[in-house]
């Protein structure tokens, strides 16, 4: 070299040694932070995909938490309602050992009637009580708030519904099949039996889904009198009775498919008349089988009850008596109609959702998509029975069905209608903890996972890489350093020059 103001090889040499260090440096960034990526310069496109998925990753980890927050919320309502079931078990087992007057004294009554009293005012203390974080959750906080609610609704029940923000959800029911009791007509032909001789009797075989019952006639007796038999025993049978006309209609106290009342005829005694189903003329029904002759029965004459059938809001319920349910994720809720309005076929604007609910967003988004309602109804002993027969508190002291003077057999209903709610209140809160949430939590941390491994291999350091890199790197910088010092030295060959 003969030149010495400009030394290129030394410039090419800086050049390297800073490349190489740059290179150097970067590595040991990467593997003090762990981190692949930690600036825009690094992977411009990777950085915006990591942090897409560090986004996902927060909303997934989210949901998760709500998710699991649910399913402890659902823990402590159950526990609250399985020990009102315990109690309501008690009660409805102090019902039955009261029925029975011959053998109990008064103190046992009042006895059994105290116990009534504070089983009462616990469930009442467990509904009042019964808190997550502060907020009570079986006293009607978290039922849903229904208006506008149809005359030929008799009760409802709304378990969940999908309810966007500042909307409600209106529902509407169109009957397509009129919901039915069974039973069957008995044609007399005159107000009274009329048989061949007075030695004779009419004696037929009724029976219901509770049970069965022979009665028997003399010539002369009223049909008023027979049906009044009839009713006499329609808590044996399920059967009951009332005259038409010159016949008497006998009838299932209950509607729909599971009901059926069969009569035979085992001893006709001369008298004349006619076993006919029930037919348009006395409850809406269409006659399925012809007239037969009491004489002529030889068998049972079954009929069988209908369910009401109907499209709620787009989709075909599930009937059931006079009771309609359907089950979405947009809309779970039951609604019983009055027997006029399961009866004729119309369009029923029944009631209108306009909010409640507790409510848990469970997905990633938040949106109406992620969110579900879970109606949790107030379990005070007010709100648990029948509206029909009665309520659970009129089984109180002093009240309608208490132990000491009140009816036990309606109170024994009630009763079995309250362990009835409880129990369906409580299977629901555990499909809803087993499907819902369960389902949710495991398909969020299968998403977190997968997310998580996602935004690992775009993000995260590779160590076996770039421990590999820095040895790489090191080597050459040391080198690119030695080059360095050389090329610098270079033009002090000059010197031999002069």
């Amino acid at each position: 070299m003969s030149r010495i103001n400009t030394n290129v090889s030394s410039l090419i040499a800086q050049r390297i040694v800073t490349s190489q260090q740059k290179g150097l440096t970067t590595t040991l960034e990467r593997l003090s932070t762990g981190l692949r990526i930690n600036r825009g310069a690094d992977d411009p496109a990777g950085l915006i995909a990591s942090e897409k998925l560090r986004a996902e990753k927060a909303r997934i980890s989210g949901a998760l938490g709500n998710a699991e927050r649910a399913d402890q919320f659902a823990n402590i309502a159950e526990g609250g309602l399985q020990e009102i079931s315990s109690l309501l078990t008690e009660i409805q087992s102090l019902v039955s050992a009261t029925a029975s007057d011959s053998g109990l004294s008064a103190e046992e009554k009042e006895a059994n009637q105290q116990q009534i009293d504070s089983i009462l005012a616990s469930i009442d203390q467990i509904a009042n009580t019964t808190s997550f974080q502060g907020v009570k959750l079986l006293n009607g906080n978290f039922d849903f708030q229904v208006t506008g609610v149809a005359t030929t609704v008799d009760s409802y029940s709304v378990k969940g519904a999908k309810i966007a923000n500042g909307s409600t959800v209106a529902v509407k029911a169109i009957v397509t099949t009129s919901a039915q009791n069974a039973g069957f007509f008995l044609s007399a032909g005159a107000a009274a039996l009329d048989l061949t001789n007075s030695t004779s009797r009419f004696t037929f075989e009724l029976a219901g889904t509770k049970g069965s019952r022979e009665f028997s006639f003399a010539s002369g007796t009223a049909l008023t009198d027979i049906a009044t038999s009839i009713n006499n025993f329609k808590s044996v049978t399920g059967l009951s009775a009332k005259v038409s006309g010159t016949g008497i209609v006998v009838k299932s106290e209950g509607f729909g498919s599971a009901e059926f009342a069969s009569v035979n005829i085992t001893a006709a005694g001369g008298q004349a008349g006619s076993v006919h189903n029930l037919s348009s003329t006395n409850n809406n029904r269409a006659s399925t089988v012809g007239p037969t002759a009491f004489a002529s029965v030889s068998a049972p004459i079954r009929d069988e009850g209908q369910d009401v059938g109907a499209i709620v809001n787009g989709i075909t319920a599930r009937g059931k008596g006079k009771t309609l349910s359907v089950a979405t994720d947009a809309l779970d809720l039951s609604l019983t109609l009055t027997t006029a309005g399961s009866q004729a076929a119309a369009t029923i604007s029944a009631l209108t959702i306009s909010d409640g609910g507790a409510k848990f967003n469970i997905g990633p988004s938040v949106d109406v998509g992620n969110e579900v309602r879970l109606g949790i109804g107030n379990v005070a002993a007010r709100n648990l029975g029948v509206k029909a027969t009665g309520f659970l508190d009129d089984l109180g002291s002093g009240k309608t069905f208490n132990l000491i003077d009140g009816n036990l057999e309606d109170a024994n209903k009630i009763v079995g209608a309250a362990i009835d709610q409880v129990s369906s209140m409580r299977g629901r809160i555990g499909a809803f903890q087993k499907f819902t949430v369960g389902s949710a939590i495991n398909a969020l941390s299968v998403a977190l996972e997968n997310t998580s491994s996602a935004e690992s291999v775009i993000r995260d350091t590779d160590f076996a890489e770039e421990t590999a890199n820095l040895t790489r790197s090191q080597i050459l910088v040391n080198a690119a350093n030695s080059v360095l010092s050389i090329a610098n030295s270079a033009p002090q060959s000059v010197l031999s020059l002069l």
